[in-house]
């Protein structure tokens, strides 16, 4: 008796019907019809299974005596025969009522699944027993419930975790493309795929192609490029996981050839395996034009200083060794040792100052002056060596009223070079035409000397204005460094912020101009 209630005890403490009653051992109160249809279907399926047993044994164990009347058939028969319909007819109803109860039941079972819903704690409601008879059922479902609640909150703090990851990703990535896209170098990145992940505005421009729209393609369909394809892959396929590779490259992009140094390294991933190619390229054009310049400039120096040099040393072994006997020759070599140290003085001057403008360091003295002055002191000084060749020098200068701001003593020097090369290349009896204008809409005043010289041939024009260059077709007609230009162009465009401009037809002239800012 203590043992039953015991077990009682938990269906009267904890399960209810769907009403709030309590279901109790003792069965005063109702049951659920389910529950009672259930019990009424296995009573019936009981009887049926006797009635079956009882049939069977009187067809096996009854009397065979016939029964007068009743179908001439034995007794045994027509008793087992009869237990047998009635065993199909009571089978018919257990099934019925088993239906019917596993019906009921389900019904039962779905409505109190329908509580079933998370709380506003986001746990799931527990389902309370229907029927002490569904006690293993719920407890089931409940542990399912259970389970499922926990493996919810296990992939809600996952999907936090991954969350917090993706934002940590994403923070990373961004920061990396910010620096990338803060370089100024050009930057490619390719995975494990050879696929580009990234590029830069730079790189964009040197390979020719769009960032929107290329990015997660093959390297090889993004940059027409083989040989640069052929690096990335070859750097991905060594698998070095620290090293890196330097190579030059060039490439021809929209503005021309340029030259790249290529560094190469590979990113390792996690597992330490190479997952992809970073590659910068360090546009190294100006720097080989630089060291070509350094190059020539000090070939060039070289040769323009030992010229003179070996001219005042050559006369001054002959003036000891007593070549020159009388005073005229003497003259004559004293003459020629004084031009060629002056002439030495002026390419030490000439390269002196094109370096100092081209460092920086020159000083200026910029003050508001009248462009046409400076012209016509400058044409005065001039004269007297187109006189002597016989050469014309007409003026045609704008009122002096018109001023610039400028370094008087270096715009002076400027006009006086081009003059002297107007002079110089000017054969006798030619003439030389000295214009200057004003462009008041623009605020621009504009200096022009034209000459009826030999002019320049067209393949040497875009290179008058470089260090050291002359051309072949006039080196003959007279003697210089090859610097005049160059220090000219300095003063006009990098000192007065002007524009040079030079036009010319071999045979017929040049005109070789500058344009200045006008001031207030």
């Amino acid at each position: 008796m203590g043992a039953a209630s015991q077990k009682a005890a938990p269906f009267q403490a904890v399960r209810t019907n769907k009403d709030g009653g309590r279901y109790k051992r003792n069965g005063q109160d109702a049951r659920p019809t389910g529950s009672d249809d259930l019990r009424r279907g296995v009573v019936i399926l009981v009887l049926c299974l006797c009635f079956l047993a009882g049939g069977t044994c009187g067809l096996l164990f009854g009397s065979s005596q016939r029964i007068p009347g009743v179908a001439n058939l034995p007794f045994n028969q027509i008793v087992g025969m009869s237990l047998f319909y009635l065993a199909g007819c009571v089978g018919m109803l257990g099934m019925l009522s088993m239906h019917r109860s596993t019906r009921k039941l389900t019904e039962t079972l779905v409505k109190t699944d329908r509580n079933a819903r998370p709380t506003e704690e986001g746990a799931f409601a527990k389902i309370g027993c229907p029927h002490p008879d569904l006690y293993a059922l719920v407890d089931a479902f409940n542990a399912l419930v259970e389970h499922a609640e926990r493996s919810i909150a296990r992939a809600e703090l996952r999907v936090k975790e991954l969350d917090i990851q993706l934002r940590v990703a994403t923070a990373e990535r961004q920061h990396a493309e910010a620096i990338i896209y803060s370089i100024s170098d050009a930057v490619l990145v390719t995975d494990v795929f050879d696929e580009l992940v990234l590029a830069n505005d730079t790189a964009a421009r040197a390979f020719n192609f769009d960032i929107s729209g290329s990015t997660r393609f093959p390297i090889a369909q993004v940059i027409d490029d083989p040989k640069m394809v052929s690096l990335i892959k070859e750097m991905r396929q060594s698998d070095s996981k620290s090293g890196r590779r330097i190579v030059e490259h060039r490439v021809k992009g929209p503005t021309g050839e340029r030259t790249f140094k290529v560094t190469l390294s590979n990113v390792a991933s996690r597992d330490e395996k190479p997952a992809g190619v970073v590659c910068v390229l360090h546009d190294m054009t100006k720097e080989k034009e630089v060291a070509e310049m350094k190059n020539d400039f000090v070939s060039n120096v070289s040769h323009e200083l030992r010229t003179p040099l070996a001219s005042i040393k050559a006369y001054v072994e002959m003036l000891i060794d007593g070549e020159a006997a009388d005073e005229k020759t003497q003259r004559e070599f004293y003459d020629v040792i004084h031009n060629e140290a002056n002439r030495l003085g002026r390419l030490i001057d000439n390269i002196l100052n094109i370096s100092r403008i081209e460092s920086g360091l020159v000083k200026t003295n910029r003050k508001p002056q009248s462009l046409m002055v400076i012209l016509k002191e400058a044409v005065e000084v001039i004269s007297p060596q187109a006189k002597q060749k016989q050469i014309a020098i007409e003026e045609q200068i704008a009122p002096a009223f018109y001023q610039t701001m400028c370094d008087r003593d270096m715009l002076y020097e400027a006009i006086l070079n081009l003059l002297s090369n107007a002079v110089k290349y000017t054969p006798e009896g030619g003439k030389i035409i000295v214009q200057s204008d004003v462009d008041e809409s623009r605020r621009k005043v504009t200096a022009r000397i034209c000459d009826t010289g030999v002019g320049i041939p067209a393949k040497d024009l875009p290179f008058v204005f470089d260090k050291f260059y002359r051309s072949e077709a006039n080196s003959r007609m007279a003697k210089g460094t090859g610097l005049g230009l160059s220090l000219v162009k300095h003063i006009i465009e990098v000192v007065h912020r002007g524009r040079l401009f030079v036009q010319s037809e071999q045979g017929k002239g040049s005109t070789f101009g500058f344009e200045l800012d006008l001031i207030e």
